[in-house]
């Protein structure tokens, strides 16, 4: 990032002219060879007239008119140029280094909306209690993603259409294994792939999963996965989450702790009800699979709830005419899931949700709640939450030719744009570029009372 600090400009310091000495410095360079020019073309301009004035003859007002068209002239040089050596001079842009939008319209400008500029748009974070953030850093995901890339090329489902990609599939295995949990619950299996994700993370822990629809019932048309060391309330045994009676469930797993336990969830659900659901539960660990951005996806989500203007990065402006607006236009044309202010904005300048509404259930319920009511939402969230992290993507998309999400709207990728040698090294150029276009903002967050 430039820096805003610029130098002070030296102000010339030296003595000031002696009016005695005008006339013997006019006269000195009158009598200076022709070989030796003047400094400047203003200089050179002033001593010519000063000699045309003193051999003329012709009346003094008129030699003063000569004088000054001679000095207007060289004015006019001297503003060429200077528009000239602006012209051609890079200026330094002087760009606030905490102000995302400041970013964008710069760099925009430079590109045309094509840079990646990663979070030059706002990354709305839900803030915590306590400001307390995960244990885990940079290098530690770096190292992590060497020893997944060659577990994850062994999965049973090569093509998880519909399903999670490399993005998430990295996020959840590198979590499960990091926390360490006693029991593991998903919310949402569909074919198997995220409990095969969970099996390698944690080889002897028991899973529980709930899904309206038994992942073997999609053996028959292809590649799904059942795990032999897990309990399934799926097809006719399925309970939805908010229904199970969690603290005699755990006591047939020999698990009394609930921080010991991590639930995922990728059910398509609004986030606010699962998160209240699994708060009163008495758990503590959830991740959300696709924490969808404002403005996009089938159900409420923690990002759209903590998206607020008195968040840092979050809030949004639905001037038609405004920076947003303009920047908005320009990367829709590069990234597929990028939103046009339009719609962004429902009736009313609507932006909250989507357009407005809060979505639940794959969108099959679609609630139209006030600002107010969104507000309050997310004064809600932060009174509960411990830690909140949302998962980078793993690559630039330079690296990974990912073209669905918009940059702009992301953390810093783990694997920054143009480190093409350490991608290579973590064996992340040997997979399909089509598995890095499913990154939606999986979060962890740590709840409590």
């Amino acid at each position: 990032m430039l820096s805003s600090r610029r130098g002070a400009p030296t102000i010339g310091g030296g003595d000031e002219e002696d009016p005695t000495s005008t006339a013997d410095a006019s006269s000195a360079s009158a009598e200076e060879p022709k070989t030796h020019p003047p400094a400047t073309l203003t200089a050179c301009l002033a001593s010519y007239s000063r000699s045309l004035l003193s051999r003329s003859t012709i009346p003094p007002s008129f030699s003063s008119h000569c004088l000054a068209i001679s000095l207007f002239v060289a004015f006019l040089f001297s503003l060429l140029a200077l528009s000239l050596l602006l012209r051609f001079t890079r200026p330094v842009p002087c760009i606030p280094p905490y102000d995302p939008l400041a970013r964008s319209v710069h760099f925009t400008r430079r590109l045309e909306g094509l840079a990646s500029d990663f979070g030059s748009l706002g990354v709305p974070w839900c803030r915590s209690k306590q400001g307390r953030s995960v244990d885990w850093t940079p290098a530690d995901l770096i190292k992590a993603l060497e020893e997944f890339v060659p577990i994850y090329e062994t999965r049973p489902i090569q093509n998880n259409m519909y399903g999670m990609g490399f993005d998430h599939s990295f996020g959840l295995w590198f979590m499960a294994r990091w926390l360490k949990p006693d029991l593991m619950i998903e919310s949402g299996a569909f074919k198997g792939h995220s409990t095969w994700v969970l099996r390698q993370a944690r080889p002897e822990v028991k899973i529980i999963s709930l899904s309206p629809r038994h992942p073997e019932k999609y053996l028959k048309k292809g590649p799904a996965y059942v795990d032999p060391n897990c309990t399934y309330f799926a097809g006719k045994t399925f309970v939805d989450f908010g229904s199970v009676e969690w603290r005699k469930v755990l006591m047939q797993h020999g698990v009394k702790d609930f921080s010991k336990v991590l639930v995922f969830f990728d059910d398509h659900q609004n986030e606010l009800k699962r998160l209240k659901q699994a708060l009163k539960a008495g758990f503590r660990h959830l991740i959300f699979e696709d924490n969808y951005d404002t403005g996009t996806g089938d159900h409420y989500s923690l990002r759209q709830i903590c998206d607020q203007s008195y968040v840092r990065g979050g809030g949004h402006s639905c001037f038609r005419d405004g920076d947003e607006a303009r920047i908005r236009s320009k990367r829709k044309k590069f990234w597929d899931k990028a939103l046009e202010i339009d719609e962004l904005c429902g009736k009313e300048e609507a932006w909250w949700g989507v357009r407005g509404y809060m979505r639940d259930d794959f969108n099959h319920s679609n609630k139209a709640i006030s600002y107010a009511e969104h507000f309050q939402n997310s004064r809600f969230v932060e009174s509960v939450l411990n830690v909140y992290w949302e998962l980078p993507p793993v690559a630039g998309p330079s690296l990974t030719h990912q073209t669905r999400y918009d940059p702009a709207r992301a953390t810093d990728p783990i694997v920054e744009d143009g480190r093409y040698a350490l991608f290579q090294r973590l064996g992340l150029g040997k997979l399909d570029s089509s598995v890095f276009n499913g990154y939606t903002q999986m979060v962890y967050v740590e709840i409590s009372p």
